[in-house]
């Protein structure tokens, strides 16, 4: 029997010497002969052979990694069953598993496995495998209900996954380069992964992807130049990802089909389509993050998806927040600047709850349009340099509480046969009007200040009607209040202070009550006397220069048709 704890050498050379083997297998029979732990020290050159490694067993290549090339033009190069470590060696073989941990444990140091359109290395159920310091060109490491870990390894143009995780899985990737992979850099599927502090680049589907209720923690990560997703959850998954950048990914982290991530602390820059995307009945916690320059939509939910958004920058970039097909959310804290379109949206039967927002510099703040069941939530929430703040069309429901609209050219406008709710909002120095009301739309008001704007405080047409109370509207140049066409409703308790302009323009649809003014009330009457022009809408909302009294609004139309109409003077 051997001696417990010692280790035997044994040595091979194809040049001969004393004691040498002539090549790696023989060394391995020999071993496996006297029963004892084994190092084989491997002189250099290329050994053409398949090793099947039992027992505790180490392969070191005598002058250092590369210097030993083991492989063969097809099948498998290294079985492994026991405890086994590799130091130094190339392992290359094709259209088989390169390297396959059958039993027990294997490790993989300063150790490079190139497998074309192969396996590199398998790791099988119950087995544990770790690679170290490695480099594996082309192939998949997959690891299949065994553990594992994987520090300082660079992994290049596999064919298909860099990294699987599947089945039951449990394997932890540190301090890696994952670069070119056809698929994906990780793939995690009913299995578990923490994937820390690795780069990963250029990689043909999402470079982290999670599916098939699996568990995943990226942490401290890079991510760039992937076509698809830099992270992705699916399929019930969970996790969570914290302090990783992705930039130039089609979408930078996303959920889907049910899955529901934490992200935290993370940023997004100048992703192609979207920065966060959450469909499908997925959820999701994203806090801390921030997206810079998304073409498309920084955070997208649409098609069920729910996700909750703290604390978060969005700055450059398309539209900020879209909430689209039946989707919803919850937004606090967030801060939007800078964009070519809207801030916030939501469309086509979702909702949306926004809260404690800030928007500077955008094109429009709020656009809403869809069916009775789109509603938008927002409470205290700023928009500062904005064309039009709120814009609500369709059948769409929005609600405001503390809402404030300053320096902008349209404050609040509700189209169609939208529904407006104002709670203590503000609409300070527009150039074209305070808050407004056209189609069949209702706008319901209680403590709305409107103060400078350069045309109407508030201003209704066609059937849009008005229900406002405890209200002020201070130095409107062209009126306090304007109603054309069919518009109706009522003021209570109302005020209009300034020094020009009339109080109200007031086509007698409106009721008046109490309200209080120095200036004006005027009668119009407007007749029509073309036919009116059919609205196409064009959900940019209301953008207007200049001064404009008992007008009509038409977006985007293919003709548009300028009405004359008749003013038969003032009255009581």
């Amino acid at each position: 029997m051997g001696v417990p704890g010692v280790v035997v050498k044994y040595v091979v050379s194809p040049r001969g010497g004393r004691r040498a083997h002539p090549d790696i297998s023989s060394a391995l029979r020999a071993a496996a002969a006297r029963g004892r732990a084994a190092l084989i020290e491997i002189a250099p050159g290329r050994y053409e052979e398949e090793l099947t490694v039992r027992g505790d067993v180490q392969l070191v290549a005598a002058q250092g990694p590369g210097s030993v090339v083991v492989g063969r033009p097809r099948g498998a190069v290294l079985d492994t069953f026991g405890s086994v470590h590799v130091h130094g060696l190339v392992l290359t073989g094709r259209d088989a598993d390169v390297v396959g941990c059958h039993a027990g444990t294997l490790t993989l140091e300063h150790t490079e496995i190139r497998a074309p359109g192969a396996v590199a290395v398998h790791a099988r159920p119950n087995t544990s495998v770790t690679l170290r310091d490695s480099v594996v060109l082309h192939g998949r490491t997959l690891f299949s209900g065994s553990a594992g870990v994987v520090e300082r390894c660079r992994f290049t143009d596999a064919a298909d996954n860099a990294i699987a995780v599947i089945e039951g899985a449990h394997v932890a990737v540190r301090s890696s380069r994952i670069e070119g992979s056809r698929i994906h850099g990780v793939r995690v599927s009913d299995a578990r992964a923490e994937v820390t502090g690795c780069e990963l680049t250029g990689t043909g589907s999402a470079a982290v992807m999670a599916d098939a209720r699996a568990e995943l923690a990226v942490t401290d990560c890079a991510i760039t130049a992937v076509h698809a997703e830099g992270v992705m959850f699916a399929e019930q998954s969970r996790g969570t990802v914290d302090r990783t950048r992705v930039t130039d990914a089609q979408h930078g982290i996303a959920a889907a089909t049910g899955a529901d991530p934490v992200v935290r602390g993370c940023a997004m820059t100048d992703c192609r389509d979207t920065g966060i995307n959450v469909q499908t009945s997925a959820r999701g916690r994203f806090e801390d993050c921030q997206v810079v320059g998304a073409g498309n939509v920084s955070v997208f939910s649409t098609k069920g998806g729910a996700p909750e958004v703290h604390d978060c920058r969005i700055s450059g970039g398309n539209v900020g927040i879209a909430v689209t097909e039946g989707a919803r959310g919850r937004f606090t804290r967030i801060g939007i600047e800078n964009l070519t379109n809207s801030a916030l949206r939501v469309w086509n039967g979702s909702g949306g709850v926004f809260k404690h927002v800030r928007v500077d510099r955008c094109t429009l703040g709020l656009d809403t349009k869809g069916d009775g069941g789109t509603t938008a939530d927002l409470a205290d929430v700023v928009f500062r340099d904005i064309e039009t703040a709120v814009t609500a069309l369709g059948q769409s429901r929005v609600t405001l509480r503390d809402v404030k609209a300053e320096r902008g050219v349209v404050g609040f406008f509700a189209g169609e046969e939208a529904q407006v709710f104002l709670h203590d909002c503000d609409v300070t120095a527009v150039s074209v009007g305070g808050v407004a009301a056209a189609g069949k739309a209702k706008l319901f008001a209680r403590n709305l200040v409107v103060n400078g704007s350069e045309g109407t405080g508030l201003a209704g047409s066609e059937s849009g009607y008005f229900d406002v109370a405890n209200s002020e509207f201070t130095d409107c140049a062209s009126a306090g209040a304007a109603f054309a066409d069919e518009s109706a409703g009522r003021l209570v308790d109302c005020a209009v202070n300034g020094t020009q302009g009339p109080a109200v323009l007031h086509n007698g649809r409106v009721e008046l009550v109490s309200l209080r003014t120095s200036l004006p009330v005027v009668r119009k009457t407007v007749r029509t006397v073309e036919q009116t022009p059919t609205i196409i809408n064009n959900y940019n909302g209301a953008v207007v220069n200049g001064t404009v009294i008992n007008s009509q609004f038409s977006w985007n139309s293919d003709n548009v048709i300028q009405q004359q109409t008749t003013e038969d003077g003032p009255g009581t």
